[in-house]
């Protein structure tokens, strides 16, 4: 029983990890043609970033509204924790998503669709925004009792880390959602594409390594965990492969490829993502609540792994056969030529 009071909340932890994972890559570039959007110039250019998303966006936010019953189910004490802390920047995600999910639907239908691309476009930005910022309080440290419950103040998230999270997050999206729309379109629109892609790449960069080198330096709690074996060597590595990554990507966009860029930035994603999950682990709110402490009696996280075990397949299987079924090239008028 012990051996599974440490083993079950690390499974947990990694399947968690792995539903963000998915949502931030999969609806990341929903959000980023979404932002995008609001740069179109005329409906048909508007229109054609519109149906690029229709048949595949749905299901890409499973993976957020999956990602937050598991946490609940495996690790309550940090669902409870981190709903009390970061309120707004929840309800600033929630309102986006409602905006542009109505949006959407009825922009389809509106004979003037002026209001409806505007909510779409806001809506996108604002889902991101709230995302933004509460990954950035999360990693900025939650105040806790000894219990682990909030102690903190209503504004607590709102930080200059936050701050720069959130708009690090959003270059991240714009990014993947023009790599997604490089892989999609074709002719001017493609084009056009390809320079926000590469705008997107050095802003993505910027606010990346402005991040990776401020953290030890303000937060001494991160200087004390980064700066020691074994983490110490991950935190060396970290910069060398993010340049290296940064830099196929741009070679790709330079050298005007189809599918390369989008590849190249997944994986951008993928070993941003491993490196914070090593950095962080084993805390489920850094440094405060550890995953041991935070997660549920080992009878539940069992019977949960056996309902994912056979949620986590049909799911998998049903986004990959969207991407299958709908995977060519999105095109009209003088922009698909």
């Amino acid at each position: 029983m012990e051996t599974l009071r440490y083993f079950l909340p690390q499974c947990w932890f990694i399947i968690l990890a792995l539903f963000l994972l998915l949502y931030v890559m999969l609806d990341g570039f929903d959000l980023g043609v979404g932002i995008l959007s609001l740069t179109s110039s005329d409906e048909e250019r508007r229109g054609i970033l519109m149906t690029s998303l229709s048949n595949i966006w749905d299901a890409n936010e499973t993976w957020l509204v999956l990602m937050g019953g598991s946490l609940f189910g495996a690790f309550p004490l940090a669902y409870g924790t981190i709903l009390s802390a970061l309120y707004i920047p929840i309800f600033i995600m929630v309102f986006g998503f409602i905006f542009r999910g109505v949006a959407f639907e009825f922009r389809e239908q509106a004979n003037r669709k002026f209001f409806w691309n505007i909510a779409f476009g806001t809506g996108s930005f604002a889902a991101a925004l709230g995302q933004g910022f509460a990954l950035g309080a999360v990693l900025s440290g939650i105040s806790v009792d000894q219990a682990g419950h909030f102690i903190g103040g209503t504004w607590d998230w709102l930080t200059w880390q936050s701050v720069l999270v959130a708009l690090t997050l959003i270059q991240g999206y714009v990014l993947i959602g023009s790599t997604y729309l490089i892989w999609k379109t074709s002719g001017e629109l493609q084009e056009i594409h390809y320079g926000t892609a590469k705008l997107a790449a050095w802003t993505t960069l910027i606010g990346a390594v402005f991040i990776t080198v401020s953290t030890p330096i303000f937060y001494e709690s991160a200087r004390a965990r980064l700066f020691e074996p074994p983490l110490v060597y991950i935190f060396a590595a970290i910069p060398f492969v993010g340049v290296f990554l940064i830099a196929q990507l741009l070679r790709s966009l330079n050298r005007k490829e189809d599918r390369a860029p989008f590849v190249w930035t997944i994986l951008l994603f993928v070993f941003t993502f491993l490196g914070l999950g090593l950095i962080v682990f084993p805390y489920i709110i850094p440094t405060q609540i550890t995953i041991y402490e935070a997660a549920a009696d080992p009878s539940s996280l069992v019977i949960m792994i056996i309902f994912i075990g056979f949620l986590i397949p049909v799911m998998l299987f049903y986004n990959l056969y969207q991407y299958i079924v709908f995977r060519g090239k999105v095109s009209g008028g003088q922009y698909g030529e």
